[in-house]
């Protein structure tokens, strides 16, 4: 047989076979919506359903308090746990509500009038009752309120029984803590389910009357919110899982304070809101104790001076700010000679009244000695130094003995950082001045000189930046250096400069008289994980309920309660993959980086 025959023969026989599939049989096996997302199985038990690998059980609310607060619905609406709820509210006729209230006020009266025939004593329940149905009586007929039939049903999931059990004993302690009672749907939770189904049909019919008042105090949306329509990412509300954007440059000040223990995760939120106010134009200026900082300003093309008594890097503390607009010389002159005498009685271990008045007439003859004086146009005039400082209290009556305790910062050891002229320049979006190398006892001065220079070199020209102090306790901890570090809280609006301050030692930072100060100028608070130790400081000072301090104590890394304005919520922080390798601080991931930089360079060689 040819191959072409037996092909003819193979189709004639199939087209016998094979009969024509009806358009009945073809829609049967067509894929619907409703195929898709059903689950594969679902056993409905007397209290439970199981539906695929979950149990679900519905609960309903079948009766309420006398009175009910607004947000009392608000702790099972932000619980933790994954439930479905429903509220049904059919509006009633006000016409047969009146009808049935004015029936049921004469039965309490009647009620009342027996009792008082008998001789009994008055019931409180019903003059209480008595009272309430004359008030919704005289409140629906004057249209001021309407009656509705309210049902709340809600569906909580579990991975089995125990676990649903326990979830349900959870709602059922918050809501009857508020004298809110609720029960299961006992061999009703099919019509559990389809009512708590987005259907819109209350199969259940469990339904309380409510009038306006208790009825608008359940509507579940309470929560907090701090999105807005510009600003920056700070975290997750961990309230709701929304988005905390915010923008610090919106509000009444743009000042910042973050609290937390060591390891709590300041400096890494701190670095990420940096690294993010980057993009939106803001320059970044950073005093960092302890070169946390470094890593940041080179992934960025950043600027990174490292302040010590060996470094080449000098700042003149006798820099003097640009005249403004609306400034005088004498103004400015006079300004910065009262910061010097704070400077050095910081520098000299303090000051007493002679001594005060002796140094403030010594800067002023230092500044005279070139030709800086308040009548005079000195913005284009090289600053004296401490040497020259030193010459002028030689030679003056009294001052022997502070040019003999200064010279250790222009003769001694402590020469190298003070008693030079000013070499650097931040004209960069990102700055960082690190003084972690300096000794201890001459970080605060270092701060504060550093400081001060920042603040004359903002004046100069008003843009939109951001000052970072980290570890601001060592700042407080002198009353000189606090004060011109509020004073800069005070003023920085006007400069379009926000202060981000920062510290561990909450005690040392509230102990100063400038600390709640600096707090109460803060638009924006963050508060991280706290120790045990300093709770109950940070609780007064931020007037925190007893369960916002405990969630304080109970945070992870990151965690804590963002302040803005007057809202506040729960706040995770979190940062993207590439975000984190740029901030972070841990020393492995660190060592793992500069690992693979090494090895990077070398296969480059």
């Amino acid at each position: 047989m040819a191959l072409a025959d037996f092909f003819k023969i193979k189709k004639r026989q199939e087209e016998e076979i094979v009969p024509i599939i009806p358009e009945e049989i073809y829609s049967t096996g067509v894929l619907q919506l409703q195929d898709i997302i059903a689950p594969s199985a679902l056993e409905i038990n007397s209290n439970h359903i199981k539906i695929g690998e979950k149990v679900a059980r519905t609960i309903f609310v079948m009766s309420y308090p006398r009175f009910l607060a607004t947000d009392w619905f608000s702790p099972v609406i932000n619980l933790d746990k994954i439930f479905d709820i429903s509220i049904f509210i059919h509006p009633v006729e006000t016409g047969a509500v009146l009808r049935q209230l004015q029936k049921k006020v004469a039965e309490v009266q009647s009620q009342i009038h027996m009792r008082e025939e008998k001789g009994l004593v008055r019931d409180p329940v019903l003059d209480t009752a008595h009272q309430d149905l004359e008030d919704l009586r005289d409140k629906l007929q004057q249209a001021q309120e309407k009656l509705f039939s309210i049902g709340i049903y809600i569906m909580v999931y579990a991975d089995n029984v125990e676990e649903l059990n326990k979830t349900e004993t959870e709602i059922k302690s918050i809501l009857e803590s508020k004298l809110v009672y609720v029960r299961p749907t006992l061999f009703r939770q099919l019509e559990g389910l389809n009512s708590i189904f987005p259907f819109g049909t209350d199969k259940l019919d469990i339904n309380s009357k409510m009038n306006s008042s208790p009825a608008s105090s359940i509507f579940p949306f309470v929560s907090f919110d701090l999105s807005s329509d510009r600003g920056i990412l700070y975290g997750i509300n961990r309230h709701n899982n929304s988005l905390v954007l915010f923008d610090r440059f919106s509000l009444e000040n743009y000042n910042s304070v973050i609290f937390a223990k060591a390891g709590a995760g300041k400096s890494y939120s701190t670095k990420l809101e940096i690294l993010r106010t980057l993009m939106f134009d803001t320059e970044v200026i950073v005093i960092d104790p302890e070169r946390e900082y470094e890593h940041l300003a080179e992934a960025i093309d950043g600027r990174y001076f490292n302040i010590s008594l060996t470094s080449k890097h000098h700042i003149n503390p006798f820099d003097l700010p640009p005249i403004g607009e609306d400034e005088s010389p004498a103004d400015v002159l006079r300004s910065n000679i009262i910061n010097l005498v704070g400077l050095f009685r910081l520098m000299l271990g303090g000051l007493n009244p002679e001594e005060d008045s002796i140094m403030d007439r010594a800067i002023s003859e230092t500044y005279a000695s070139r030709d800086i004086t308040p009548d005079n146009d000195f913005s284009n005039i090289s600053p004296p130094t401490l040497s020259d400082l030193e010459l002028v209290l030689a030679g003056m009556q009294g001052g022997e003995s502070l040019a003999q305790r200064l010279s250790k910062y222009t003769r001694g050891t402590w020469a190298g950082f003070l008693n030079q002229l000013t070499n650097v320049d931040i004209n960069r979006k990102f700055v960082v001045f690190s003084v972690r190398d300096m000794e201890e006892e001459l970080r605060p001065v270092a701060m504060y000189i550093i400081t001060h220079y920042i603040w004359n070199a903002i004046r100069k020209n008003i843009k939109k930046r951001l000052l970072v102090v980290d570890e601001a306790w060592w700042m407080m901890k002198s009353e000189d250096t606090a004060s011109f570090l509020f004073s800069i809280a005070k003023r920085c609006r006007k400069y379009f400069l926000g202060l981000a301050t920062i510290t561990q030692n909450v005690e040392d930072f509230l102990g100063s008289p400038y600390g709640v100060p600096i707090i109460t100028n803060s638009s924006i608070q963050i508060l991280l994980k706290q120790s045990p130790a300093s709770i109950d400081v940070v609780q007064k000072t931020f007037n925190l309920t007893d369960e916002e301090k405990f969630l304080l104590l109970e945070s992870d890394v990151g965690e804590g309660i963002f302040f803005a304005g007057l809202k506040h919520v729960a706040i995770k922080i979190l940062a993207s993959y590439t975000e984190d390798q740029i901030i972070t601080s841990d020393p492995a991931q660190l060592m793992a980086i500069k690992k693979a930089k090494e090895e990077f360079a070398q296969a480059n060689e």
